[in-house]
């Protein structure tokens, strides 16, 4: 790329990568570090973070050194930027000797535009000596939130790369995420010293994704019906907590036609690179996995994210829901959620090796998530709130268009207290809700909670609507999980319900209606047409064909956004088909032929 190293920014943004403008911030904060000027950088999965420092890295002499902590994000990453004719490599431990020492050589010898790298390889002396070789363009640390302690994804090998200023101070370095709330951030600036360095913000909404939080009940029918209905033969993740609900639940789901595969750390490396590679380049696999899936995966056109466990923070849930909808296309984020979840995730934290200071942000933390799941009002002010940004009801999660019914619930807390109390605090919901319904089972018999005046007096609600009332209380802190026996308990907020100093008020039980109507995929292109069906479906054939022959995913080839713009104008000349989004110089010499052919042949 050396012809265009002093190109402007907005001429290598279309003649390489095929875009005709910048959105947002970008064309700000490629000016600012290319300048060499150190950024942190805060974008949304999908907003063109990668850009940010890819555009620098061509702009300014020498190679950009990308940190990345995932191989399959430096793979994807390469792959599409060969394609564009990017000088492009990574070292990592898929390599041999003889091909590390082949980049190695690129490096020192400035054939490289950029280079990825894990953060334990840049660690090694013998890569930060090869650096000293080298001429480098800029640092960028991708996935920076895995410097927070405090994070969902903390990685302390990104606590060393401070030594990164100082051992090159005239280096820019830009830090990128797409998670961070405000104590994140000031921890980011701190441990990677970069507090000269500008804060770039982009909203954090996800507009194109709609929020679902569901009341568990049969979990795993819930989910097939919602892949379903919603999502049949599309490309999806869902994500549990364990590795054994992981296997269980893709086989399962395999067993009623959806293509599931596993996915986790207890797998050996071969099948887990094996089922990712599957789910990157075929079309309509449903990934099962534990949260060992998913950073760094490129894949554009991730139509739905589904949770059939709570997850630990809102960052985690906001970095997970994110990897649905890259494209910009509808998605969906879809949770099941219930009592059992709440207890499973203070128990972890109890029970967790942290001293006293860490387990109350991570209480904290699973508060605001528990906030989120219990909110009856919009979900995505509620979680755009949490990062710090002031939004309006968005019209397209589930509270928006089914708006639950709140009651006053603070008569149905107190007896569910009083049950606790009574029963001696050693009894979990199944058995509380026994009593209040007045069930003589063998456990209420065998312990005469049949003859306790709270026996019965619950009768008039039916057994989900006591679960949702226990799973309100523990997650409004009136209760709490015993984390030995799962019995629940008071709390000391539990004397203020109990004497009728608090009112409570909770949400129904959602009962199951018909679903709102959803937005079309984008099938309008920029320009406003649509495309032509025959000619996209032929498209994403040979685009298939094609990626298959090279081993790449297909949207290296082109995005499906790109796809459908060439459906739509139907261009007949080369010239007519440079000026659709996505195909730049390289990519209109290597396919432009082809796709011509293919269209007019």
């Amino acid at each position: 790329m050396n012809d265009d190293r002093h190109d402007p920014p907005l001429h290598l943004l279309s003649s390489v990568f095929g875009h005709p403008r910048f959105r947002g911030a970008q064309e700000e904060i490629v000016t600012h570090v290319a300048g060499g000027g150190d950024a942190l950088v805060l974008m949304p999965t999908g907003g063109g973070k990668s850009l940010c420092y890819q555009l620098p890295a061509l702009l300014r002499d020498g190679t950009a050194l990308v940190v990345s902590p995932l191989i399959a994000l430096m793979q994807d990453q390469v792959a599409a930027l060969t394609q564009l004719g990017v000088r492009a490599a990574f070292l990592n431990s898929t390599l041999d000797g003889q091909q590390v020492n082949t980049v190695e050589r690129a490096l020192r010898e400035g054939r490289l535009d950029l280079l990825y790298v894990a953060p334990e390889r840049l660690m090694m002396p013998r890569m930060l000596q090869l650096l000293d070789e080298a001429r480098i363009a800029l640092f960028a640390i991708d996935e920076a939130h895995c410097v927070s302690q405090w994070g969902h994804d903390f990685r302390p090998e990104y606590l060393q790369l401070s030594v990164l200023h100082e051992r090159f101070p005239a280096v820019p370095r830009i830090a990128l995420t797409a998670t961070a709330d405000p104590q994140t951030r000031a921890e980011i600036i701190t441990r990677l010293k970069l507090d000269d360095a500008r804060v770039f913000v982009s909203s954090f909404d996800r507009p194109n994704i709609r929020y679902t939080i569901v009341d568990k009940q049969d979990a795993r029918a819930q989910l097939l019906r919602f892949i379903r209905e919603d999502h049949p033969n599309e490309a999806g993740i869902v994500y549990c907590l364990s590795r054994k609900k992981v296997d269980e639940t893709a086989a399962w789901l395999a067993t009623q036609g959806v293509r599931a595969l596993p996915y986790h750390a207890g797998m050996d490396s071969a099948t887990r690179a094996a089922h990712q590679a599957r789910f990157q380049r075929e079309e309509g696999i449903v990934v099962v996995a534990t949260i060992a899936f998913g950073m760094g995966i490129d894949k554009p056109d991730v139509r739905f994210v589904a949770h059939l466990d709570l997850p630990k923070s809102i960052e985690g849930y906001y970095q997970e829901t994110g990897r649905a909808g890259r494209d910009g296309d509808p998605a969906d984020a879809w949770m099941a959620y219930g009592l059992a979840d709440v207890v499973q995730q203070r128990r972890m934290i109890d029970m967790s090796e942290g001293g006293e200071a860490f387990k109350r942000v991570l209480f904290t933390k699973l508060e605001a998530l528990l906030g989120l799941a219990e909110s009856a009002g919009c979900r995505r002010v509620r979680l755009l709130d949490y990062f710090g940004e002031a939004s309006s009801a968005c019209g397209n999660c589930d509270n928006c268009l089914e708006p639950p019914q709140t009651w006053d619930a603070t008569e149905a807390a107190r007896k569910a207290l009083s049950a606790i109390y009574r029963t001696g605090q050693r009894f979990g919901a199944v058995h509380l809700i026994d009593v209040l319904r007045g069930r003589s089972t063998q456990r209420t018999t065998q312990w005469n909670h049949n003859q306790l005046g709270v026996f019965g007096v619950g009768a008039d609600i039916d057994e989900a609507g006591w679960r949702n009332v226990f799973r309100q209380l523990v997650a409004m802190g009136y209760a709490r999980p015993d984390y030995e026996f799962g019995a629940l308990q008071l709390t000391g907020q539990s004397r203020a319900v109990l004497k009728g100093e608090v009112s409570v008020h909770m949400r129904r039980v959602a009962t199951r209606k018909a679903k709102a109507e959803k937005p079309r995929r984008a099938t309008v292109t920029a320009g406003g047409a649509p495309p032509d069906a025959a000619l996209l479906e032929k498209l994403r054939d040979w685009r298939y064909v094609e990626a298959q022959s090279q081993s790449v995913p297909a949207f290296v080839i082109f995005h499906d956004a790109t796809l459908a713009g060439i459906a739509a104008a139907n261009p007949k000349t080369l010239a007519d088909l440079a000026g659709i989004s996505g195909i730049g110089a390289k990519k209109l010499e290597r396919y432009g032929a082809a796709i011509l052919e293919l269209l007019h042949g």
